[in-house]
């Protein structure tokens, strides 16, 4: 006999509940969409503009509450999310198809970022000028903005929001918090952990749903003082469109991102880095690696070793040991990667991989094996494109200048990284590269949680980082002060 399948709610006003319209949709598991993770509800307009209501309610409440409770909060929480760690990435896992490892280590760097912030909380501050007035004082402070809005990607549907949901709270803003219909439940287990934790009512509002029912009201109301958004590069543009005059926005969007391999370069770490940041959560990240600029004296040698390595590449549930890829999010990203990689091999030549695997342990998940396409030319879309995908397109270099030039030839800037030996090479590529993050024989992806991350050109909107202190200040407003005595 078949399970029930569970449904869960929205979080609104310090209260779980049903969408006002009553309508729900079902989350499915990727590796296996026989399996249907939960039902979650398809919120509307009306289920929006009552989590806006009890987030302007309870506003004045939170941003009164002294800075150390909104600390203690956040670091009960965090001990909540390690206390449920392994029940937590099991459900990720289901819904998104990481290994298991990954997505615990997810929801530990998420316990992590809030203790992260609510220390750093306590440390932020204003300053004292200096001026001639003796019964004068002059400051500066910082206060929270009021109502924000959290909309977050179905990829790290733990680990971002936590970025975004602990400086917002510990700078005293209420929240509004919307995560990808794809990956729902994470979210809501952070949420859960918040709640528990003692957050007071209407202070975090959680809910579901298709971002063209309920994203209008959470984020062109004039009650919504800010947004970070992480997604695409054309969504984000549709929301700055839209947005009121008074709505600060944080947007983390897409990447085309290079990895420089020079003729100088350790041939096995180069491709421990293409691998890795190519194919690592089966290429879904935003900074992930798509861009292989390979010196010519070494693309013959390092691309045999690239081929040798995906050949051993283990792919299957992420929920069995031993798996190096799992499989696509969704059906939607199953299309769109399968369509890029028909469009690779009109325009490239082909040399491994990209086929929709169907055997016994794949057949009902949405599993691609990863593809390799080489001779790519700088104007084709498999290099200039965002495919968010397995799939390597090898560009060919002749020198440094020229690796530079193509590397910067891309509409985005998000992450690069170079694998080389000589530090006149590593110096000069960390000034030249446009873009936000800039690496040297590391992977394009990781960031730290206490480093400002962002990019530049399409990559972002150029205007306040995430992550680090920068993160905390974005949710922050500065008054100045002048103080006779």
């Amino acid at each position: 006999m078949s399970m029930p399948i569970p449904e869960y709610l929205n979080h609104i006003d310090g209260a779980w509940v049903r969408s006002q319209g009553g309508r729900t949709f079902d989350n499915v598991n990727p590796a296996d969409v026989r399996e249907t993770i939960g039902r979650f509800q398809a919120s509307a307009s009306a289920d929006a503009e009552a989590a806006v209501a009890a987030a302007s309610a309870a506003f004045d409440g939170w941003r009164r509450t002294p800075i150390s409770q909104r600390a203690r909060i956040l670091l009960k929480a965090a001990d909540d999310i390690e206390a449920h760690a392994d029940d937590y990435a099991r459900d990720l896992t289901r819904e998104e198809g990481k290994q298991l490892a990954l997505a615990r280590d997810e929801f530990l760097r998420s316990a992590q970022t809030l203790r992260f912030y609510a220390v750093e909380c306590q440390t932020l501050g204003g300053e004292t000028y200096a001026q001639d007035d003796a019964g004068m004082v002059v400051y500066s402070v910082r206060e929270p903005l009021g109502v924000v809005s959290v909309i977050s990607p179905w990829n790290f549907p733990a680990s971002i929001p936590a970025r975004k949901l602990a400086p917002a709270l510990a700078a005293g803003n209420t929240v509004i918090f919307k995560p990808s219909t794809d990956a729902p439940l994470s979210g809501l287990r952070l949420v859960e952990s918040l709640v528990r934790a003692g957050l007071p009512r209407g202070v975090l509002n959680f809910l579901t749903g298709r971002p063209g029912e309920v994203g209008p009201v959470i984020t062109t109301s004039a009650a919504i003082r800010a947004i970070s958004f992480t997604g695409s590069t054309a969504a984000g543009q549709a929301i700055h469109r839209t947005v009121h005059l008074t709505t600060r926005l944080q947007m983390e969007l897409g990447g085309k991102n290079p990895l420089v391999v020079m003729e100088d370069a350790d041939l096995d770490l180069a491709v421990d880095l293409a691998v890795k940041g190519g194919f690592s959560l089966t290429g879904q990240a935003c900074t992930g690696t798509s861009r292989l600029i390979v010196h010519r004296n070494v693309k013959a040698a390092f691309t045999e070793r690239l081929l040798a390595r995906v050949a051993g590449l283990r792919i299957g549930n992420g929920l069995t040991p031993g798996m190096d890829l799992g499989p696509l999010a969704s059906s939607r990203q199953l299309d769109n990667v399968l369509r890029y990689i028909d469009i690779g091999r009109g325009e490239a030549t082909h040399l491994v991989g990209g086929d929709r695997l169907d055997g016994p342990e794949h057949a009902h998940g949405y599993y691609v094996s990863p593809a390799v396409f080489t001779d790519v030319a700088p104007d084709m879309r498999i290099a200039r494109e965002e495919i968010f995908g397995p799939v390597l397109a090898i560009l060919e270099c002749g020198s440094y200048a020229e690796a530079i030039a193509l590397a910067n030839d891309t509409e985005y800037g998000l992450s690069a990284a170079i694998a080389t030996r000589n530090p006149r090479y590593a110096h000069d590529f960390l000034h030249d590269i446009q873009s936000g993050t800039a690496k040297v024989n590391r992977t394009t992806t990781g960031n730290l949680i206490n480093a400002p991350f962002g990019g530049v050109r399409n990559s972002s909107t150029s205007t306040f980082r995430e992550s680090g202190r920068a993160g905390l200040e974005f949710f922050t407003q500065v008054k100045t002060v002048y103080r006779g005595v």
